[in-house]
């Protein structure tokens, strides 16, 4: 049951709640299960190596409410209990408590059936690593960023990661945008037009309007307490003035997909995920459907599962495969070039695009059912080794855990020192 306690002061407008682990609390640690997957990287997400709180924005529903979420774990050992601190609202409502605390554990992977599948994992798997894999508060927004993970990840081209984080983060920017324009009396008479021009990440400025700095201070502003019981009371909230929370189906459907793709930068992405979300829209792909059927996470239903999304537009074998992984199926592996990659470098494997499925089959299979996590852990540890504690780089570092920096430790971290000396 979630505790709230309103930030005493005038013109306060946020509020503690307190998030029980329960099952989880044994050996939970909130730094290694957020800072678990690349995906914790992309925005609206947001790590802060230096508090080890996480924020961003979320979208509750019943009636839409926007707020901005900062979630850290009391600094105790015996600590059972996470503390979300929620910016934009002096309280919540039932319907509005709920959504919360579903998408926080849906993140963190915090309910009973996880749960288990992490003590079970743990069992079999004796090296150093949690269980649990970061994903998004909601589905949509997992199968949107595993498309823009396709064909980003892999060499020689060194700059596709940093591609993926800058998709992720137009995507943001563009829903603020889009809300922005929904907020202004001016938008209802005309026609949608961006604020931001389409290029490159390295040339994209914010350029948000005194109005709209005005609009986005009503969802981080509140005051500062520094009581020493609560990390996230003594400090202001992320600003993430520009940027608003990831786009739903609805804010998406409707757009042009030239000004989508160019926008954003989405390339040939941009068709898939405006059918996606057109789908989702018209109700011909059911999101909450897919969700409670994977929670039966047999390998029957994963064939089930794996059949519905691979006839959703551009979900080939990789992508469908990382979406069933972000819905609790770790018996498969997404299998790239980056997987060919860690099998030489660490199996001293040689395989090819055509092998590496029945390869990672061989090596893997001792941890079934949980094969993904096994070799995830592996592939999560080689990068900590290549570029230090991913948990403690700055977010300007981000773009370098690419597999063209795998190769050698010395450049990626020559590169690294370099573009933090520049910026």
């Amino acid at each position: 049951m979630a505790k709230e306690q309103e930030e005493n002061g005038n013109g306060s407008s946020s509020l503690l709640v307190e998030l029980p682990l329960r099952e989880a609390a044994e050996g939970f640690e909130l730094e290694k299960a957020i800072c678990s997957h690349g995906l914790f990287m992309l925005a609206p997400n947001h790590w802060d190596p230096i508090s080890r709180s996480f924020s961003r924005p979320l979208r509750l529903t019943s009636p839409p409410l926007t707020v901005t979420v900062r979630i850290s774990q009391p600094p105790t050992s015996s600590s059972s209990t996470l503390y979300l601190r929620v910016y934009g609202a002096s309280s919540l409502s039932p319907p509005h408590r709920h959504s919360l605390l579903n998408q926080v554990s849906r993140m963190l992977r915090l309910s009973e059936s996880e749960e288990n599948k992490v003590r079970e994992f743990r069992s079999i798997y004796l090296r150093s690593f949690s269980g649990r894999v970061f994903r998004s508060p909601t589905l949509f927004e997992d199968m949107v960023k595993c498309i823009i993970l396709c064909n980003c990840q892999a060499p020689p081209t060194f700059y596709r990661f940093s591609r993926t984080l800058s998709m992720a983060k137009a995507l943001c920017e563009l829903q603020f945008e889009i809300q922005h324009q929904i907020s202004s009396s001016k938008a209802a008479e005309d026609d949608f037009i961006p604020k931001t021009p389409a290029g490159k990440e390295s040339k994209r400025k914010l350029r948000v309007s005194k109005v709209s700095m005005r609009l986005e201070s009503k969802f981080t502003e509140s005051k500062v307490d520094n009581s020493v019981s609560d990390l996230q009371l003594s400090q202001e909230p992320l600003d993430f003035v520009g940027m608003g929370s990831f786009p739903s189906p609805e804010e998406l459907a409707n757009l042009d997909e030239s000004f989508l793709a160019k926008r954003c930068n989405l390339g040939y992405r941009a068709s898939r995920i405006l059918k996606l979300a057109q789908g989702v829209v018209q109700g011909n792909i059911q999101l909450t459907q897919l969700e409670e059927d994977c929670k039966e996470t047999s390998f029957s239903s994963y064939d089930k599962l794996s059949q519905r999304l691979r006839q959703i537009d551009g979900f080939g074998p990789f992508t469908c495969a990382n979406v069933l992984m972000c819905m609790g199926f770790y018996h498969v592996i997404p299998a790239d070039s980056e997987t060919i990659r860690h099998l030489k470098q660490v199996h001293s494997k040689s395989c090819t695009v055509q092998t590496v499925g029945r390869d990672v089959e061989l090596i893997y299979a001792k941890y079934a059912p949980f094969q993904f996590l096994a070799y995830w852990a592996e592939m999560w540890h080689f990068y900590g080794q290549r570029f230090g504690k991913l948990s403690e780089l700055p977010v300007s570092d981000y773009k370098f855990i690419t597999a063209s920096n795998m190769k050698n430790k010395k450049i990626a971290t020559r590169k690294r020192s370099k573009t933090s000396a520049e910026e």
